[in-house]
């Protein structure tokens, strides 16, 4: 296949920008893609470290959803940042990434699953912010199981775990990386608290905006304060519905939290599900005095005409800095050149293969000669 059509070599994605202290060599972002890819007690091993090299000509990589602590992970074989063994096996990641591309543009992307998790899978009865079940069934090692109903966290429980936030971005300096993105978005224990039916607290944790945007403040706070706030960047996906999620009053929520963060002074905030047709787009950029990464939807037809190009170009036009690219990348190693080139795109294989074990449908989408 040869392709037809020069990419206009002109276009704001592939112009150097400015991140904290980085220097990125492309508006253009590796969005964190969960692949299930590390061992069963969450290190990561030489296959994850094959991946992200492959991918190092990325502007920044963001790597994938990486618990802090053991009750927080989601899925089997999800990496961690809790242990000794996970700090070496991402310390290998990070300089196979290093050896390519010299200049270790690359976050660390925190995720604690709240009550996405399951006790088969973790040891652990996941904790969330009030008992509400998560309606879906959830894959373990003995296959898919119902979800159990998590445990309430206490005030005690709140703490610990934004302590052990602060640690992993401790330990993910530690490890390498440029700097962490903590994960307040697609229904995971960050979201949990911001939304009205996972989050029925009446204490200082939950019912108004101010409380429930509390715990996402003290954490991005925690985690500033322990490796510097341009080390940090925060992911959120107003409006969405991921993993059963109900905001209620999505307008009110962000209002309250975005300025709230700017406050803090994290280097960037990632918008997930970015349209800049929707008035939330525009209310945040306003609102957000920092780098904003906008990550678009895109559809099976727009990954496979321009990887997202077209829709990249729109969002920088309407006040984006960075444009966050997910399936792109998972199936082009080489996607900016691709795309800086008007080479055409690899597709996407089956979706099977994106979350088990093994190089297949991962380390074997080829570059263009």
């Amino acid at each position: 296949m040869t392709h037809t059509q020069q990419a206009p070599t002109t276009s704001r994605l592939f112009e150097s920008a400015r991140l904290g202290g980085l220097t990125l060599s492309s508006r253009l972002v590796m969005a964190p893609l969960t692949r299930n890819r590390a061992s069963a007690d969450g290190v990561p091993g030489e296959l994850m470290a094959t991946h992200y090299a492959q991918r190092a000509s990325a502007g920044l990589i963001i790597a994938e959803g990486t618990t802090p602590n053991a009750v927080g992970q989601t899925y089997p074989h999800i990496p961690g940042i809790h242990s000794a063994a996970q700090i070496a096996g991402w310390r290998r990641v990070t300089g196979a990434v290093h050896a390519v591309d010299g200049a270790g543009r690359m976050f660390l992307q925190l995720q604690h699953g709240g009550r996405v998790g399951h006790p088969g899978t973790s040891g652990h009865i996941p904790l969330a912010p009030s008992a509400v079940r998560f309606p879906e069934t959830l894959q373990t090692p003995m296959g898919l199981e119902d979800a159990v109903e998590p445990r309430v966290m206490t005030d005690g429980d709140i703490r610990s775990t934004i302590a052990d936030f602060a640690d992993a971005a401790r330990n993910a300096v530690a490890a390498g990386f440029a700097g962490v993105e903590v994960h307040s978005a697609n229904g995971h224990l960050l979201h949990q608290f911001l939304a009205e039916n996972t989050n029925r607290r009446t204490d200082a944790w939950g019912g108004t905006a101010e409380g429930r945007i509390r715990f996402t403040v003290e954490v991005v706070r925690a985690v500033t304060e322990a490796i510097g706030a341009e080390r940090v960047g925060v992911r959120i996906s107003p409006g969405t519905g991921v993993n059963g999620i109900e905001e209620g009053d999505t307008q009110e929520i962000y209002a309250a939290l975005v300025p709230a963060l700017a406050e803090v002074g994290p280097v960037y905030l990632h918008l997930v599900h970015a349209d800049p047709d929707r008035p939330l787009f525009a209310a945040i950029r306003k609102a957000w005095p920092g780098t904003l990464i906008a990550n678009p939807v895109l559809t099976r037809e727009e990954v496979a005409a321009d990887g997202g190009m077209a829709r990249g170009e729109r969002l920088l036009a309407e006040g984006a800095d960075l444009i966050a690219l997910g399936r792109g990348f998972l199936a082009n190693p080489d996607l900016v050149e691709r795309l800086r080139t008007g080479v055409p795109l690899n597709a996407v294989r089956p979706e099977f293969l994106m979350y088990v074990q093994g190089a297949e449908g991962y380390n074997d989408y080829p570059v263009h000669a």
